[in-house]
């Protein structure tokens, strides 16, 4: 379990929300992992009822099994779940990075590019959450820069989801986990919107292929080569 800065905040229950949403998102928890209520009190320096109301939040986001107050997990994804979202991710993301394209400066794929550059450091250290995290965030970076907030919201529920199954994959999928993003950038480079769109959509169908072969593993099916 990851640590997590106290807060202080008049509406404990949104922060806790936010940074559960935000732990789910980079990678910080895996699938199969148990959520204590009061663990995370302790850790956010809360009472338990603030927790309480963020992981009935999260259960309505169907992000963590609720089974019982004492029984709490992130859970594991089953095939057909999985492949339902990454249909509707292509979309959605092949939409921001085609969009993206049209609007990025140099700026932003300067930004992009720094987060390559720390996402091939934490590969190479074999550093699982941080990469995870580096990860998400250069999704994420792709509807800011299209100005697409509407869209980023709904990304964020489905990658409440996926979050803790591409952390669990991440060393597994190796370099499949950042290549595809390459592409990607030159593309914004180009300003070349439909091969943004194409670059994204590689990474999500084959840069994906470790996290589909592990949700096959968990759903007790072979995986063929």
């Amino acid at each position: 379990m990851s640590e997590f800065t106290t807060l202080d905040h008049e509406n404990l229950s949104t922060a806790v929300y936010n940074a559960l949403c935000d732990g789910l998102m980079q990678g910080r928890f895996q699938p199969g992992d148990r959520l204590k209520i009061r663990d995370l009190a302790e850790q956010f320096g809360t009472s338990v009822t603030p927790i309480r109301d963020a992981i009935l939040r999260l259960a309505h986001d169907e992000a963590i099994t609720f089974r019982s107050p004492r029984d709490i997990r992130i859970p594991q994804m089953r095939e057909a779940r999985y492949r339902e979202i990454r249909a509707i991710r292509i979309r959605l993301e092949g939409l921001a990075a085609e969009t993206a394209a049209h609007t990025a400066t140099r700026t932003q794929i300067d930004l992009l590019e720094n987060i390559l550059r720390d996402n091939e450091k934490a590969l190479a250290e074999g550093d699982r959450r941080k990469g995870s995290a580096l990860n998400q965030s250069f999704h994420f970076m792709l509807p800011q820069i299209a100005g697409l907030p509407v869209l980023t919201g709904v990304l964020r529920r489905l990658w409440l989801q996926m979050g803790p199954l591409i952390a669990d994959s991440y060393l597994q999928g190796g370099r499949t986990m950042i290549d595809y993003h390459y592409p990607v950038v030159e593309a914004l480079k180009r300003h070349d919107g439909a091969g943004a769109a194409m670059a994204i959509i590689d990474d999500i169908q084959l840069g994906g292929q470790a996290v589909l072969a592990n949700v096959l593993a968990h759903d007790g099916v072979a995986v063929n080569a």
